[in-house]
């Protein structure tokens, strides 16, 4: 199949639609929820790239595009370095562009691969569309998501929470929706040159519909009552010395409204170190919990000595023997970079931003879930539930060497760092994607919002308008047994794209074979 090379845009043009078709992406994750605007917007840079007779064409076509979704799907980051952290506007804007300039590097790369193997292995438009451009765009996606610490938001996967291709999360993940969005892409990019793929396209849809019907996880005990405490801080008072014993006394009293089975407050809702609290603070919850039969789960910096000190979660539960101290604790395992440890000769960005608590200590991957009557709740805090492979690494080790597997995933955040921006939804999302790999609800607990129950399929079954002071009340059912992808991680989709890969490779070394044959009968 040879492509018509009688248009061709100059590479400013190129660069400017790649740009601004990334740019577009926003609308396709929430709150927007337009998913086929990014396998559209996919499917144009797709249609450029197999135009590129040149590799770094076509790397500068990824980059544009990937950096156009950064910009435009991060610009919240910009709230946190200007308004909370201080940061002149224009210093924290460019740093904005610099990190989306910086992380599309590697769609940048995974394009750039995709044109120099089409050239090298002599690869038609099809296999190039359908096997070399899906395969590189995944692993580019996959690779931002964890190298470096990672950074996957907007990630392209997430987009289809909503959409059809959404029942493959159970088998895939978030990645492998990725790969099945750029599939559909290289189906539409090749239109212009044959109609069959869209065949391949309708089954992909299809398919990932009729997933949505599959009932991967099983009940598992009794619902457990839930009370989701958001108690509305603003960022610019949550650590003012002056209003720290405001602080304190709300969330007591939140706490100590009602009893529940599990009571959750959001992330370092106690802005104090554990050390610094009133000597009777702690104990007073210790003793509620006790005397009502609730469990509860309280998010503060832990200290465990002098500079050291964690992001952490504890629980108290009616069986504590002790006054004061906790039954539970959970420690942050996948820390923020700048936010929660300083990266090497960064010391200065840190504290130019005036951000507290910049530099705290890694909890282990694998922990124990908190026990609430007969469920089983895994706490993840904050940016940890942008790391489904790490969820799914929790779930898969449970039931091994007497470790019980969690039932219920519970994720407490504060994220009114971000203002009231699209930060917020995106984030409901994110852990509406969990639930869909997992199989398994998912409580949120936040500062500002979203704090939300989400059902095991990913539907969201209540939730609280943000920026109010409230409790969100439910009973929520556990479950039990492992997705595909829950027990593979994102070794099942890695594979897919190896598997692609291949197979154009294994076309090409066909033709190569077949070639002397078909000259001798010329």
């Amino acid at each position: 199949m040879k492509l018509n090379p009688s248009f061709r845009p100059s590479s400013y043009a190129v660069t400017l639609i790649a740009l601004v078709s990334g740019g577009l992406n926003v609308f396709a994750f929430a709150p927007f929820h337009l998913w086929p605007l990014q396998i559209l917007t996919l499917a144009l840079v797709f249609w450029m790239a197999l135009r590129e007779t040149s590799p770094a064409r076509s790397a500068w076509i990824g980059w544009a595009y990937s950096t156009g979704t950064l910009i435009t799907g991060v610009h919240w980051l910009y709230i946190s370095m200007h308004r909370y952290g201080g940061m002149p506007a224009w210093m924290a804007a460019l740093a904005v562009v610099v990190l989306s300039v910086a992380l599309s590097v590697y769609a940048g790369i995974g394009f750039g691969l995709a044109n120099w193997l089409r050239r090298r292995w002599s690869a038609t438009a099809g296999v190039t569309a359908l096997m070399l451009l899906p395969a590189m765009w995944t692993l580019a996606e996959w690779l931002r998501g964890w190298m470096l610490t990672g950074f996957p938001w907007v990630s392209s996967g997430y987009a289809h929470s909503a959409g059809p291709l959404g029942g493959f999360a159970p088998l895939v993940g978030v990645y492998g929706l990725a790969l099945g969005s750029a599939l559909v892409a290289g189906c539409i990019a090749l239109l212009p040159f044959k109609r069959g793929p869209l065949v391949l396209a309708a089954v992909l849809l299809v398919l990932g519909f009729s997933l949505k019907q599959v009932e991967w996880t099983t009940p598992y005990g009794g619902p457990i009552s839930v009370r989701l405490l958001q108690g509305n801080v603003p960022q610019e008072m949550k650590f003012a010395p002056e209003v720290l014993q405001s602080t304190l006394s709300l969330y007591h009293d939140m706490i100590s409204a009602q009893p529940a089975n599990l009571i959750a407050t959001p992330e370092t809702a106690i802005p104090l170190l554990s050390s610094r609290l009133p000597p009777d603070y702690l104990d007073s919850l210790s003793t509620f919990a006790r005397h009502t039969d609730s469990h509860v789960i309280v998010g503060l910096p832990f200290s465990d000595g002098p500079g050291q000190y964690a992001n952490s979660v504890v629980g108290f539960s009616p069986v504590s023997t002790t006054s004061a101290a906790p039954t539970y604790r959970y420690d942050k395992h996948h820390l923020v970079p700048f936010g929660e440890f300083i990266p090497p000769g960064f010391r200065w960005f840190v504290d130019m931003m005036n951000i507290p608590l910049g530099d705290f200590g890694r909890g282990q991957l694998l922990q124990a879930p908190f026990a609430v009557r007969d469920q089983w709740v895994m706490p993840n805090i904050c940016y940890e539930d942008l790391f489904g492979e790490e969820i799914a690494a929790q779930l898969a080790a449970g039931g091994m060497s007497g470790r019980p597997r969690p039932t219920i995933l519970l994720n407490v955040s504060n994220i009114a760092w971000f203002g009231d921006s699209i930060a917020l939804p995106q984030h409901l999302q994110i852990s509406q994607l969990r639930s869909m790999e997992s199989g398994r609800p998912m409580l949120r607990s936040t500062n500002t919002g979203v704090t939300a129950v989400i059902g095991p399929k990913g539907e969201v079954i209540a939730r609280l308008a943000p920026f109010e002071r409230a409790v969100l009340a439910a009973n929520v059912q556990g479950y039990d047994g492992l997705t595909p992808y829950s027990r593979f991680g994102n070794s099942l989709v890695i594979a897919a794209t190896i598997l692609l890969i291949a197979a154009a490779f294994w076309r090409h070394r066909g033709g190569r074979k077949n070639a002397p044959a078909a000259a001798k009968t010329r």
